[in-house]
């Protein structure tokens, strides 16, 4: 028994050293392995560190991507053409030592100076919305020339004009300043990979989820929407700029505290307020508020229009998508875009506009089918003003010289709360723009396209006439809300106010609001007007409206093209023709569907020969691309202070 004892200890006396030798290794195996492990943890870490550090922050608690590194879209031939002076305009607006500023009082001088702050914030704001890459790409631009880089320095002009890094040219050509980068679907309040078929299945997702509430952010027209993993979030333009708006606030109760008109000061509150707290009703009263100034001596407008968002509007080309939203009782907006127009108001020029008010009731009671909606212009309410701003500065999107900057506004749209509580409109006509015309460019514009006994009633003066019939003809007809025209909304919201402001010429004319003159005027000036250089893309709302009313005006025998390739505008033709087609845009717009809408625009939109016979001629007279804005005055100012 001993003896097996023995034999039995000894095998497990060198099994034991052999599993402690083994032990031992494994031990140390393992000591090594975890070693690796918090080292690689550690390396991990560091590596996400350095990129959080160097993603940052946009300065209102939105972290930034990555810098890109950019190339430029433009050759150094290209761009010394596109900036040398037979390509590129200048608009000058009030110079520094104007009559208009030297007028005004000390203290609406000291908020003129806040309100130009403020439109310094609103244009890196709006930057940021049109493109992801503005922001960064003009960074870039800087940088490059300070290393006195010739091709920045030409390509930071065109920036600057165009506000951005894309845009179309007068000839309807996308100029991308950086190389592969162009316009996106989503501009900058969406993902920039996100496509129009994966935003529809996204929210059919969502909406299937019950998450109703978030799609109606996602689809309003005041937030930026980004990722969420498998769906997508919306944050309230007020939260996402937070930081940027607040400063903005800052600047507008600043004015308020030295302007010396009570109305504009109450304005000005209720407009910091809004940018203070994500609150759309804080919204409307600011737009009510602005909708009632009329005898102010300073203009400010925060525009808020949608034209460029490809994205939200899109719900419409998805019939599962449009059928839940109808279910859910949602009406996707289009992304606002944001500009701030600062201004002094030109008495003598808003005292003519002010005449037309007293007419338009009778104009609301000359719309087509005026028994099948609501307008909010009658006998009893006109809820409507007007001045004529002489500008001193124009930021973000109201100031982005995109193919032209508009004449005149016309807000709050129809997709703004404040007309919902009883807000009325305003309408603001911008006096440089109109007036930077050469008379010596115009006559041989006329020597070249137009009939020679009709030159006497070409008067660039006429364009104005008509902007103003034009911009209350926005006012008049149905009210855009719960809008199923989808991208085509705004071209025939454009083309209604055009014929509109045609169509009621004669009415005017025999009210005395227009001369015989003027009438003649404004109809001969306006069919030229409809001749462009060249073909527009569908995204030009304004000017595809404009090649409509061609077609259709020649159809209707309005005018023709004379055997050596001029205009004759057949006067008495007009006005009907036009009433005519206000008439068919009405019925669409009534009827506010998608299908009929995209018909209606297609059955129109047609660039005829007799337009390239035109259009080359001008191309010819007229070699501008792009222009820049000089703000003289508002550069003082702000250098000054």
């Amino acid at each position: 028994m001993e003896s097996e004892k023995i034999s039995i200890r000894e095998p497990m006396t060198g099994d034991i050293e052999e599993k402690t030798c083994c032990n031992k290794y494994v031990k140390i195996f393992i000591i090594v392995f975890i070693g690796l492990v918090l080292i690689a943890g550690v390396v991990f870490l560091f590596v996400l560190f350095l990129q959080d550090d160097e993603k940052g922050e946009d300065g209102n608690g939105n972290e930034d991507k990555v810098e890109p590194k950019y190339e430029f879209g433009l050759s150094m031939e290209e761009l010394k053409k596109r900036t040398s002076k037979d390509y590129l305009g200048t608009i000058s607006l009030l110079k520094a030592n104007s009559p208009e500023y030297n007028n005004l009082q000390d203290g609406d001088k000291k908020a003129l100076v806040h309100l130009l702050k403020a439109a310094m914030i609103l244009e890196k704001i709006e930057y940021k919305i049109d493109d992801p890459h503005n922001t960064p790409f003009k960074e870039f631009l800087e940088e490059e020339i300070k290393k006195d880089n010739e091709q920045a320095k030409l390509t930071k002009i065109l920036f600057d004009g165009q506000k951005g890094i894309n845009a179309l040219d007068r000839l309807s050509v996308e100029v991308n300043l950086a190389k592969g980068h162009k316009t996106l679907p989503g501009i900058g309040v969406y993902p920039e990979d996100l496509t129009q078929e994966e935003f529809h299945k996204i929210l059919i997702k969502m909406l299937k989820e019950n998450k109703t509430e978030e799609v109606k952010n996602i689809t309003n027209q005041r937030s930026i929407v980004l990722r969420d993993g498998e769906y997508l979030k919306a944050v309230d333009y007020v939260e996402y700029f937070k930081e940027d708006f607040s400063k903005m606030a800052d600047e507008f109760e600043a004015a308020a505290n030295v302007s010396t008109d009570e109305n504009f000061t109450q304005y000005l509150k209720f407009q910091a307020q809004a940018l203070r707290t994500a609150d759309p009703m804080l919204d409307a009263l600011a737009d009510k508020k602005w909708a009632e100034l009329q005898d102010t001596p300073l203009e400010l407008t925060l525009t808020r229009e949608n034209y460029a968002d490809e994205i939200t509007g899109s719900f419409i080309k998805n019939d599962e998508l449009t059928a839940l939203l109808s279910e859910k009782n949602i009406t996707p907006v289009t992304k606002d875009n944001l500009g701030l127009r600062v201004g002094i108001v030109n008495k003598e020029g808003t005292d003519f506009i002010l005449k037309i008010k007293k007419f338009l009731p009778d104009l609301a009671d000359n719309m087509p089918y005026k028994d099948e909606y609501e307008q909010d212009i009658s006998e009893d309410s006109i809820k409507q003003t007007m001045v004529d701003a002489d500008l001193v500065y124009l930021a973000g999107d109201v100031g982005a010289y995109r193919a032209g900057i508009t004449l005149a506004e016309n807000l709050p749209n129809d997709d703004k709360m404040s007309l919902t509580i009883e807000g009325g409109r305003r309408n603001v006509y911008h006096r440089q723009i109109r007036f930077g015309t050469n008379q010596t460019e115009i006559q041989n514009k006329l020597n070249e396209i137009l009939d020679p006994e009709q030159h006497q009633y070409y008067d660039v003066e006429a364009d104005h006439w008509f902007t103003i019939g034009h911009e209350n003809t926005h006012t008049l007809g149905p009210k855009r809300v719960n809008d199923k025209l989808g991208e085509y909304s705004s071209i025939i919201e454009e083309n209604k106010a055009d014929m509109g402001g045609l169509a009621f010429v004669n009415l005017l004319t025999e009210k005395g609001y227009y001369t015989e003159e003027q009438r003649l005027k404004m109809i001969v000036t306006a069919v030229v007007d409809t001749f462009l250089k060249v073909e527009p893309t569908l995204a030009q709302a304004h000017r595809v409206r404009t090649v409509m009313q061609n077609y259709y005006l020649y159809q209707k025998g309005a005018y023709n093209i004379t055997s050596d390739g001029k205009i004759h505008v057949n006067i008495e033709n007009v006005v009907d023709a036009a009433y005519d087609m206000l008439t068919e845009i009405i019925r669409v717009q009534i009827d506010n569907v998608f299908e009929e809408g995209e018909e209606y625009v297609k059955k129109y939109f047609h660039w005829t020969e007799e337009m390239k016979i035109i259009g080359d001629k001008l191309q010819k007279l007229n070699s501008i691309l792009n222009s820049v804005v000089e703000n003289e005055l508002a550069d003082k100012l702000l250098s000054e202070n």
